[in-house]
């Protein structure tokens, strides 16, 4: 990390992994994105180009592979829970080495499992709240007028943390460091669940969630911070509710929008790892079980 320039690898450019990618690279650093070869070729050939009244339109030149294959100082992991396991491989441990992995990932279970692949030591969640969408290989869409990030890790070195995080809260986004990587997921998980599971269930974006299924949304958040709290998470369904309210009302969810676009659905990630987590706590979860039901049922018609 000399001289305060990276090396950041970014598996996954979509619309988040493509966004981080291109703000690390307007601001000086280098910047390699693991994905697919049409999509890399075309990284390779045209860079990134970003249109947001956040950050402006521009254009980031990239480097851009198939697979790792050099260390780097982090590498941003910016696929969905759905193809993790299959994008894993273009990301060798070894190449690795004592490079950070920073998933960007929903749920709370995947640092678990990446931590039986990689040096433990070296995992690093990341939450970002962000609407981007990648409309085009290359192409993002950043349309929420906010990027924040907070990243976590629980047996990463603090410096190592901290240097990611200025690296990116100057290249744009809003980023934090949270000491407590339990309460960090937890706090994600009890405000992205509820959205996730009810814009998608209905087809509807936020603003008509939270005035024709409010009781439902309202049941659905209590029982994810009566979850959350059982883990030592934050559990403040009122506070979440009352957040819902300032979003404007066009808000869709990642997950709604795979559904529209006929994509796999996140829906064990965020649903099935709340039921899990609920049922080893003793928790009962009526609301969530429904809903996860009712998807699955969907999503398999």
């Amino acid at each position: 990390m000399a001289n305060n320039e990276l090396t950041v690898a970014v598996l996954g450019p979509g619309g988040v992994g493509g966004l981080l990618a291109a703000l690390l690279s307007r601001a000086g650093h280098r910047v390699i994105c693991v994905a697919g070869e049409e999509t890399a070729a075309t990284l390779r050939t045209n860079g990134i180009r970003v249109r947001s009244a956040r950050f402006g339109d521009f254009t980031s030149t990239v480097e851009a592979d198939t697979e790792l294959r050099e260390p780097v100082d982090a590498c941003l992991i910016t696929v969905k829970a759905t193809a993790l396991d299959a994008a894993l491989t273009r990301v060798p441990a070894k190449t690795l080495g004592d490079g950070l992995l920073v998933p960007f990932l929903n749920g709370v279970e995947h640092p678990t499992h990446l931590r039986a692949r990689y040096t433990p030591t070296r995992v690093a969640p990341a939450i970002i709240r962000v609407e981007s969408t990648r409309t085009a290989p290359g192409v993002i869409e950043h349309g929420s007028p906010f990027a924040e990030i907070d990243l976590t890790g629980d047996t990463v070195p603090r410096e190592r943390l901290d240097a990611l995080a200025a690296a990116l809260g100057a290249a744009g986004p809003k980023t934090q460091v949270l000491p407590d990587e339990t309460a960090a997921l937890w706090a994600k998980m009890t405000f992205l669940a509820p959205l996730a599971l009810l814009t998608t269930r209905y087809g509807l974006p936020l603003g008509d969630v939270r005035t024709r299924h409010r009781e439902e949304l309202t049941a659905l958040l209590e029982e994810t911070a009566a979850v959350s709290r059982s883990y030592g998470g934050p559990s403040d369904a009122a506070g979440a509710l009352a957040r819902y309210d300032t979003f404007p009302p066009q808000t869709k969810s990642s997950m709604q929008r795979d559904a529209e676009a006929g994509r796999p659905l996140e829906l064990d990630a965020i649903g099935g790892a709340l039921l899990r987590a609920a049922e080893r706590q003793g928790i009962t979860v009526p609301v969530t079980a429904r809903l996860v039901r009712e998807l699955g049922a969907q999503s398999a018609n």
